[in-house]
C-alpha cells in the first residue's frame, strides 16, 4: 500500500477515498534520506523566501563604477541611481577606483573602503566577478550585475556565469543578473491606492506595457528584472511578492525556468496566499524556445509539461503582453465573485449576441435571468426587447434615472457575479451616460462590472476621464482581452477557493514497494514486458493472469491455469512493438492452438535474431476502455505523469495530459477531464462507465513509482491499461520500462 494522495484509492459507497498507509522509516534514497524537508525523491518541501526588502529599499546603496563624465554609458546609469536613492530615502555611495567624487559625492576607491556596510552594491563593470569576491568581506546583502555576455552567448558565457554562480553562493550575497537592467530602479506612482501589481520580467523591454498601466491609474508596487537568473530568479521575487500586503496579482514574462521545483513550490505558495500569478511563458513552438535560450541562456522547458505545471499550481498564462497586463490589472483590484454567472449588458442586440457567444464558447456561464427579474427589468425596457440574458436595452435611457435601475436590477440578481457591458464606440450622449451609470453603480456593489470600450481612438471623457477614473470598473479595449481576464478571474478564485497545497502529504519515506522494485532495475537497459509488469505488481497495479513460459508444453500447461482465452506474446529485453513484428497472438482458446502459437512465435524471434527470455501465457481481459499511463523526465521538473487515450492508435490521437508531481487525487481527475476523448470514460453508445476511480489509483501509484525511483527509471508506459466497467477496476495488459 502507498501513502496519501500519492497511494491508494479505495471505493467507499462509490465515492473515491485516499487512505493512509503504512511507510517505513527512510532509508537512503538515491543518496538521500527522507526527512520533513525533502520528498522521496531527494526534492525540497519547503522554499526559504528571500527578505528582499532591503533590496527594494535599502538604507544604504554602493554604486561600484560610478561615472559623471560626460557621454559615458556609466553617468546616465549613476544619475537614475542618485534620483532613485534619493526617493527611497537611501545613501548613495560611489565606488571608482581613479576618481575621488562623482557628483559632488565623495567616491570610495574600492567597495572594502566604503564608510559603512551597504544593503545594495550596484555593480556597472564588465566583469562583476572580482568585485563579488571583494563583497564578501564587506557583509553587502544584495548586488546587481548589469553586465552581459554570460550564459545567453553560449558555452564559454555559461561557464562564465557558472563561475560567478559559485562565488556568489561563497560570499553569501544575493544576485540579481546578470544581463539585467534598471527596471528595479524605476520612478513608481505613489499617488495611486488600491492593491498593486507586483512585476517580473527577464526582459526589462517586455515590461514596459505592464509599468504603463500606472498611467492609466493601475497601481504598481515593484519591477524585479531577473535576467539571466545566476542567482535570485522568477521563483524567489513570486515567493516574496505573494506575502506581500500590497501587492493584489503578480505579472511575469518568463524566457526560462532556472529550476522546476523552485517554482512550483513558489506557485504553491502564491496560491496558499490566494495572489493570482499570470505569466507569460515563451517557448510554445521550437522557434521561440530557440530565441529564448539565446536571450536568457536557459532551458525553456518541455512546453506541455510546462503548461500542465502552472496549471496545476494555478498560474494563469497568456499569450500576449496586452492580455498579461488586462488579466493582472483585473485579477489585482476585483474583489471575490459573489457568483459564476456572467450578464451581458448592451444597448444593440447583436452586440450582445456577437459578445455572447464569444463568452459562451470560452466557457464563461450566462445564465437566463428568471422570469420575476425578467419582468422587473420590462419596467424599464421595452417588451418586444430580449431580457433573459444577453441583455438588450434598446439604447440606455439618457434623460432620467431608468438607466441606473436597470443595471442595479441586474446585479441585484443572486446568479450575477459579473456584468460585462460591451460598447463597441462612443455615441454621444448615450454612452456618456452609459459609462456613467456603470461606474456609479460599480460604486456601490461588490460585484464586478467590466466594460469594453471598442472606440480606436481612445481620447473620448466618457473613456479617459469616466471609465478610467473609477478603480471599480475593469475596462478593456477588445472582446477577447475582457473574456479572457473574467475567465482568470472566476478560475483563480475557484481554484484558490479549494486549493490545498500537494507538498503537504508528498511522500517522505520509501513504502514497502520501493525494495522490491528496486531489486527489478538493470541500469541502462530496457525491462522486458514480464519484468515491467513485476515492476507494476510491486506498486499494487494490476495486470493480467499470466506466466512465462520456455517450452510449447508449458505454454498449453500454463494456458489451462490462466484460463482460456489466451493471449501469448514473445518476452524478451529491448523488444518493443511486438505487434508489428507479428509476436503476439490472441484469443487463444485449444492447447493446439497454444502449442502452434508458441512455434510460431519462437521462429519468428529467431529468424528476427530476438534472443527471448520466454513466452508469455496471458489471460485475455476485454471489455473497456484502453488508457496509457506513463513516466517520462523533464530536464526542469524530474519525473513526470502522462495519462491519455491508450492502444495502437496513441501516437496518432495524440490525447493525453500531464501531471507533474507532486499532485493529488484532484489533480489526476482534473488531467482526466482535460482529454478531448473524456466521454469515452463515462459510456458511449451503451457502453458502461468505466471505473474511474481505478484510472485514478493507477495513476497516483505510477506517480509514486516515479518519484521512489526517480534516481533508476527513465520511462515507463502502460498501454493499453484497460479500464473495465465501473467497479471492476482496471488491468494493465502491457508495459515497457527503460532504466537510467
Amino acid at each position: 500500500m502507498l501513502g496519501s494522495t500519492y497511494g491508494t484509492l479505495t471505493t467507499d459507497s462509490r465515492r473515491a477515498r485516499v487512505i493512509a498507509c503504512g511507510e517505513q522509516p527512510g532509508p537512503v534514497v538515491h543518496g538521500r534520506t527522507g526527512t520533513d524537508e525533502h520528498d522521496v525523491s531527494g526534492r525540497s518541501l519547503h522554499a526559504d523566501v528571500p527578505d528582499l526588502d532591503r533590496f527594494f529599499r535599502p538604507e544604504s546603496v554602493a554604486v561600484v563604477g560610478a561615472s559623471d563624465a560626460e557621454g559615458r554609458p556609466n553617468t546616465g546609469i549613476t544619475r537614475q541611481l542618485l534620483n532613485w536613492a534619493e526617493r527611497v530615502g537611501a545613501r548613495l555611495y560611489p565606488v571608482h577606483p581613479t576618481r575621488t567624487s562623482v557628483f559632488g559625492l565623495t567616491c570610495a576607491p574600492s567597495v572594502g573602503e566604503l564608510p559603512e556596510q551597504v544593503d545594495l552594491a550596484v555593480l556597472l563593470v564588465a566583469d562583476p566577478l572580482p568585485v563579488i569576491e571583494q563583497l564578501a568581506d564587506t557583509k553587502v546583502k544584495f548586488a546587481v550585475a548589469f553586465a552581459s555576455g554570460f550564459a545567453e552567448t553560449g558555452g564559454e558565457g555559461a561557464a562564465a556565469q557558472e563561475r560567478l554562480a559559485a562565488a556568489v553562493e561563497r560570499s553569501g550575497l544575493r544576485l540579481l543578473g546578470p544581463n539585467t537592467n534598471l527596471n528595479a530602479f524605476e520612478r513608481f506612482r505613489d499617488d495611486l491606492e488600491g492593491p498593486a501589481i507586483a512585476l517580473i520580467t527577464q526582459s526589462g523591454h517586455q515590461g514596459r506595457p505592464v509599468f504603463s498601466l500606472q498611467e492609466l491609474g493601475i497601481r504598481l508596487s515593484h519591477w524585479a528584472p531577473t535576467g539571466n537568473e545566476a542567482d535570485l530568479e522568477t521563483a524567489d521575487f513570486i515567493s516574496y511578492f505573494s506575502q506581500r500586503p500590497e501587492v493584489g496579482a503578480i505579472a511575469c514574462y518568463v524566457e526560462g525556468l532556472k529550476d522546476g521545483r523552485s517554482f512550483l513550490l513558489a506557485a504553491d505558495r502564491a496560491a496558499r496566499e490566494g495572489v493570482p500569478v499570470v505569466a507569460v511563458k515563451v517557448g510554445r513552438t521550437e522557434t521561440g524556445a530557440r530565441t529564448a535560450a539565446s536571450h536568457t541562456g536557459k532551458l525553456t522547458g518541455a512546453d506541455t509539461v510546462v503548461d500542465a505545471a502552472m496549471r496545476q499550481f494555478g498560474v494563469i498564462r497568456v499569450d500576449g503582453l496586452d492580455e498579461l497586463q488586462d488579466t493582472a490589472a483585473l485579477l489585482a483590484r476585483a474583489k471575490p465573485p459573489r457568483a459564476d454567472g456572467v450578464v451581458v449588458y448592451s444597448i444593440s442586440g447583436g452586440t450582445g449576441a456577437h459578445f455572447s457567444d464569444l463568452a459562451t464558447a470560452a466557457g464563461l456561464t450566462l445564465p437566463a435571468l428568471s422570469d420575476a427579474k425578467q419582468s422587473e427589468l420590462h419596467q424599464w425596457i421595452p417588451e418586444y426587447l430580449n431580457v433573459a440574458n444577453p441583455v438588450d436595452n434598446g439604447g440606455h435611457p439618457v434623460g432620467d434615472w431608468r438607466g441606473r435601475k436597470i443595471i442595479d436590477a441586474i446585479l441585484a440578481d443572486p446568479s450575477v457575479g459579473v456584468l460585462i457591458c460591451p460598447i463597441t464606440g462612443p455615441f454621444p450622449p448615450m454612452s456618456d451616460k452609459l459609462a456613467q451609470d456603470l461606474v456609479d453603480a460599480a460604486e456601490q456593489t461588490d460585484k464586478l462590472v467590466c466594460v469594453v470600450w471598442g472606440s480606436p481612438v481612445g481620447t473620448e471623457d466618457a473613456y479617459r476621464t469616466t471609465l478610467l477614473g473609477s478603480s471599480r470598473v475593469a475596462t478593456f479595449r477588445t472582446f477577447a482581452n475582457c473574456i479572457g481576464a473574467v475567465r482568470a478571474y472566476l478560475d483563480h478564485h475557484r481554484f484558490t477557493a479549494s486549493y490545498r497545497s500537494p507538498f503537504e502529504e508528498a511522500p517522505r519515506t520509501p513504502s514497502p514497494s520501493f525494495r522490491k522494485a528496486q531489486a527489478l532495475m538493470r541500469p541502462g537497459k530496457q525491462l522486458s514486458e514480464h519484468a515491467a509488469k513485476q515492476l507494476l505488481r510491486a506498486y499494487g497495479i494490476r495486470v493480467p493472469r499470466e506466466q512465462l513460459v520456455t517450452s510449447a508444453a508449458a505454454a498449453v500447461r500454463a494456458a489451462s491455469q490462466v484460463g482460456y482465452p489466451v493471449v501469448m506474446k514473445a518476452s524478451a529485453p529491448q523488444l518493443a512493438h511486438k505487434s508489428e513484428l507479428g509476436l503476439v497472438k490472441i484469443a487463444l482458446t485449444s492447447a493446439s492452438q497454444v502449442r502452434d502459437a508458441y512455434r510460431e512465435l519462437t521462429d519468428v524471434a529467431r529468424y528476427e535474431g530476438i534472443d527471448l527470455d520466454g513466452v508469455l501465457v496471458c489471460q485475455m481481459v476485454e471489455r473497456g476502455v484502453e488508457m496509457v499511463v506513463g513516466v517520462t523526465r523533464d530536464d526542469l521538473f524530474g519525473p513526470t505523469v502522462t495519462v491519455g487515450l491508450g492502444g495502437v492508435l496513441v501516437e496518432v490521437l495524440r490525447d493525453s495530459a500531464v501531471c507533474v508531481p507532486p499532485f493529488g487525487e484532484g489533480q489526476a481527475r482534473a488531467a482526466l477531464d482535460a482529454l478531448r476523448g473524456r466521454a469515452l470514460l463515462d459510456g458511449v453508445r451503451g457502453a458502461p462507465p468505466a471505473d474511474i476511480d481505478a484510472l485514478v489509483e493507477v495513476v497516483l501509484r505510477v506517480q509514486r513509482m516515479a518519484l521512489e525511483l526517480d534516481g533508476e527509471l527513465a520511462e515507463l508506459d502502460i498501454n493499453p491499461l484497460l479500464v473495465l466497467p465501473r467497479g471492476q477496476g482496471a488491468v494493465a495488459l502491457d508495459a515497457l520500462a527503460v532504466c537510467r
